[in-house]
């Protein structure tokens, strides 16, 4: 698919091409009061962008549910369009996974980082590279990029769409039935879980997550509880 054709979205969504960070210009156009349903897009022959603009209608703490959605929605994604052999797991802290290497990450930003506030905006995107950074993969043996994981057929601006779709219809769900679908479906995906990870200056086991997808880490008689707003970068 050239740059030129229009990509398909479903309802509720349309999309931008851009030649900078997707992310970073669906920031930006939410700063400056677009509607929601925004994607931003970039795609290259190294590496494939998305970003998709929420208004949420909850408090912050809730709407952050909105970043392992994103992730579950490319996981489904990427999950059909892949060799059956290929394995897609999510990070809590947004990172994405292909079979067991780190393969690119979502990001978030809102117009607020208080966790009871309504915010006017929210931004989750990802970074997916499509080819290896650098010609001697070897050295960084945990680092992957799709094409190298057996996805040469996968094509980019087939998965951004299928991206949109997916998570479109977990955001309906997610409206209509609440989160625990999308807490099952995210949990058979988590990577780590159970293990000993550090995240936030805290380490521990990852016992797994409270109702807002806060993680649960314990560390001897304590459990830490840290909320998914710890991982908001900072408004402009």
């Amino acid at each position: 698919m050239s740059s030129t054709e229009e990509l398909a979205f479903p309802p509720l969504l349309w999309g931008e091409e851009v030649t900078t960070d997707a992310f970073d210009h669906a920031c930006q156009r939410a700063l400056l009061g677009c509607d929601a349903g925004l994607v931003a897009y970039r795609i290259t022959a190294d590496v494939l962008q998305g970003a998709l603009v929420f208004a949420p209608e909850v408090p912050l703490k809730q709407a952050m549910a909105m970043l392992p959605l994103c992730g579950v929605g490319f996981q489904n994604a990427l999950g059909v369009m892949a060799p059956p052999e290929v394995s897609v797991h999510l990070d809590w802290d947004g990172g994405i996974r292909v079979n067991g290497a780190a393969c690119g990450r979502f990001r978030c930003m809102a117009s607020t980082t208080d966790p009871a506030q309504l915010p006017d905006w929210l931004v989750i995107g990802f970074t997916l590279p499509l080819i290896p950074e650098s010609d001697r993969p070897g050295d960084t043996p945990d680092q992957t990029s799709l094409f190298a994981e057996g996805c040469a057929e996968v094509q980019p601006p087939a998965l951004l769409e299928a991206w949109a779709r997916h998570t479109l219809n977990w955001v309906n769900r997610w409206e209509g039935e609440g989160s625990r679908a999308l807490h099952a479906e995210w949990r058979t995906l988590a990577q780590d879980m159970g293990e000993e990870v550090t995240q936030d200056g805290h380490s521990g086991t990852f016992l797994g997550v409270d109702e807002d997808f806060g993680m649960l880490l314990r560390n001897g008689e304590t459990t830490h509880l840290i909320p998914l707003t710890t991982l908001l970068e900072p408004a402009p």
